[in-house]
């Protein structure tokens, strides 16, 4: 709509959000009128009309079966449109159009926006399955035509009342009207059923629907009088009422056809099994986030056990001095995976933002480097999985131990650069490319990375090919040092 608005018409911005305002609303009248609806606005020369938007009804056949926006209709071939734009008012004259042998009436209705027409709504209904009006049917067409008339008057959308009609209430949902003291004079079977819902034991009709629904949710104190006045249709606002272990979702619209409030709309929508999900999966992650809390908590308390046990060992002793750092190793495998844990008591879903935890690895691992070695990280990891996120933290744990102790000799200076690529010229996004690259004494002469027996580069083939479903190199470095290359699916493996 905004690329033909600016291309084809003069209207300005805030007319132009004054349309988007009422597009935003007028399934509503759609569904009330049993019609389709096309927007009409005129020309830059005004000499024809384009079409900016359509709504096709929820509640009838549709008279359209083709998609009308964009169409540009010259001014004269559509009498309807031309007195309604010069006029200002609401046109009904004429009989109906027949369009692939299906009767149309057609109706034109002015958008007014203060005190200027910007365009006109051409109202289509279909009547081939026109029969004698329920009275639901005559409800809905006289509050139809009770909006119409506010729009033609520019009191149609309200202002600064920006509806989400994915989450309001419908027509069809469940409707009441109220007279102008807030009484129900009529109320959709729908509409009943939800109060109802509510504990509702008796009709609606004939009762104040603003006191009525105070009753029926539960209240320590005095009456809510806001809600009262909400649920009487006194101004256009949206809120939800629960008792009796239903929830139900209620918009009141004021109608004021001709300026003065003689009534109003009240669209209402049970809800109760919505919130009850809703409410399920907020304690789920509620209940998620604690054990991933208590895993992290005994994961530490674990490496704080391992910590203490190495403290006590007599480095004296044979073997003393390996079994110290064996278990400091341990520590540091247990400390990587707890950190995933308490990203994830954070978080409200299973994934996590991978650069924290890479950088919270680096920091934790650059705390044995033998010498005066900097640590950093480039690129981003993005965000992951926990089923990736957590052996990733392990392999990144352990090439980097691997890094740190054999590359430097004690108090040797140098650097360990963490590369990690995502997606880029060439890469599917669902793949991650991680480097490792120090500029140390190297590898040794006939190392081979596929075959070494230590502890630290047998975990880190287990995870990469086999939990990750990756690849795993390790190579000399360009010059000098040690490269180390992971190439890992971003998602976990089916």
């Amino acid at each position: 709509m905004n690329d033909l608005v600016r291309q084809h018409t003069a209207l300005s911005d805030t007319d132009l959000e004054w349309l988007h305002m009422l597009v935003s609303e007028w399934q509503l009248l759609s569904d009330l009128s049993f019609a389709d609806l096309v927007l009409w606005v005129p020309t830059l020369d005004g000499t024809r009309y384009v079409s900016v938007a359509q709504m096709r009804p929820n509640t009838g056949p549709t008279s359209y079966q083709d998609d009308m926006v964009g169409h540009l209709v010259p001014r004269g071939r559509r009498p309807l449109l031309d007195a309604a734009l010069d006029e200002g008012r609401i046109v009904r004259e004429g009989d109906p159009e027949w369009r692939e042998e299906v009767p149309v009436r057609v109706e034109s209705i002015p958008v007014r926006r203060e005190g200027r027409v910007l365009g006109v709504i051409a109202r289509n209904t279909n009547l081939l399955t026109v029969r004698t009006p329920s009275r639901l049917e005559l409800t809905y067409l006289q509050s139809a035509s009770d909006l119409a008339q506010m729009i033609a008057a520019g009191a149609f959308p309200f202002p600064g009342q920006q509806v989400d009609m994915d989450a309001s209430p419908r027509v069809g949902d469940g409707l009441m009207r109220l007279d102008a003291e807030g009484v129900v004079t009529y109320a959709s079977p729908n509409a009943l059923s939800a109060y109802h819902r509510l504990g509702l034991a008796s009709d609606l009709v004939g009762q104040h629907l603003g006191t009525t629904t105070a009753e029926l949710a539960p209240s320590r104190g005095p009456v809510d009088e806001a809600l009262v006045k909400l649920a009487s249709g006194w101004a256009p606002r949206e809120t939800e009422v629960e008792g009796n272990g239903g929830v139900i979702q209620l918009r009141a619209i004021p109608l004021k056809p001709k300026g003065t409030r003689i009534g109003s709309l009240v669209l209402c929508r049970d809800v109760t099994e919505l919130r009850r999900r809703e409410r399920e999966l907020i304690t789920k992650d509620a209940t998620i986030r604690e054990i991933h809390h208590r895993v992290k908590n005994n994961l530490q308390t674990v490496a704080a056990l391992l910590r203490l046990q190495a403290r006590r060992m007599d480095t004296a002793a044979p073997g003393g001095a390996n079994a110290r750092e064996a278990l400091n190793e341990a520590v540091r495998r247990v400390g990587s995976i707890a950190i995933v844990h308490e990203t994830l008591s954070q978080n409200l879903d299973e994934r996590v933002e991978f650069d924290d935890i890479a950088d919270r690895v680096i920091a934790m691992v650059a705390e044995i480097s033998p010498g005066k070695v900097d640590c950093r990280r480039l690129g981003r990891f993005g965000i992951l999985d926990a089923e990736v996120a957590t052996p990733l933290s392990m392999v990144l744990t352990e090439i980097l131990q691997n890094a740190l102790e054999h590359a430097f000799a004690p108090g040797e200076r140098g650097t360990v650069e963490v590369s990690a690529t995502r997606g880029g010229t060439g890469r599917d996004d669902a793949r991650l490319l991680i480097t490792v690259l120090d500029d140390g004494r190297g590898l040794p002469e006939g190392f081979d990375p596929q075959k070494a027996g230590n502890l630290g580069l047998q975990i880190v083939r287990t995870l990469v090919e086999g939990e990750l479903g990756g690849s795993f190199d390790m190579v000399p470095g360009d010059g000098r040092g040690t490269k180390v290359v992971l190439d890992v699916p971003a998602c976990p493996q089916k």
